[in-house]
């Protein structure tokens, strides 16, 4: 099996059920898989604030998980037009990558959750890809040609799928935002799949 590497960071749930729902997507592709994994949170007083296993939920991230996939699916909740700081740090810590260009001519997928409706959700995943093209890699978008990018009244970009929590940070994704986040996956492992068979 080819691995899709689905990595996020999520503070109320949003964002992970997104990553799930994605890695739904990439296990229809026949021959793909998702690994999930996560970032702990940061803190300004030390570097990490969490243990080095999580309690609960997928492992964290390592840069043998990125060196290891065929593509990457990067999540995060949106923080003030941005990608969480957890997630900045994690990326932050890959230069080692960028030099030996591991990533390069590899597919790559953004999502995010906000709580408002027009909290950043397409600055975010726009930020979200700049790392993503300074590594070299091929960014994958979700078509209009996906009814539920016309259809949904909450989350859904061409840049990526999001989620519209609401002020009460719901992480229940609405139907358009799982078949958005599942189509972003199907198509990110076939585009992985395409790619390792050339």
């Amino acid at each position: 099996m080819t691995e899709i590497l689905v990595l996020y960071y999520s503070r109320t749930g949003g964002t992970a059920e997104m990553a799930r729902q994605i890695a739904r997507g990439v296990a229809e592709v026949k021959g793909m898989t998702a690994r999930l994994r996560t970032v702990p949170p940061i803190s300004t007083v030390c570097e990490a604030v969490a243990a080095d296993i999580p309690a609960t939920g997928p492992p964290y991230a390592s840069l043998d998980d990125l060196r290891e996939c065929a593509g990457l699916a990067l999540g995060s909740p949106t923080r003030f037009g941005n990608m969480a700081a957890p997630l900045k740090h994690f990326l932050d810590s890959t230069g080692g990558l960028w030099l030996a260009g591991a990533l390069a001519g590899k597919p790559a997928a953004v999502f995010t959750s906000a709580s408002a409706l027009h909290g950043g959700h397409e600055s975010t995943l726009i930020s979200m890809m700049l790392p993503l093209l300074h590594h070299g890699m091929l960014l994958v978008g979700v078509p209009f040609t996906e009814a539920a990018l016309n259809a949904t009244r909450s989350g859904g970009t061409p840049y990526g799928p999001s989620h519209w929590s609401g002020p009460d940070s719901s992480a229940t994704l609405s139907v358009e935002e799982k078949q958005l986040c599942r189509a972003l996956g199907r198509r990110l492992a076939d585009v992985a799949r395409r790619l390792c068979s050339a």
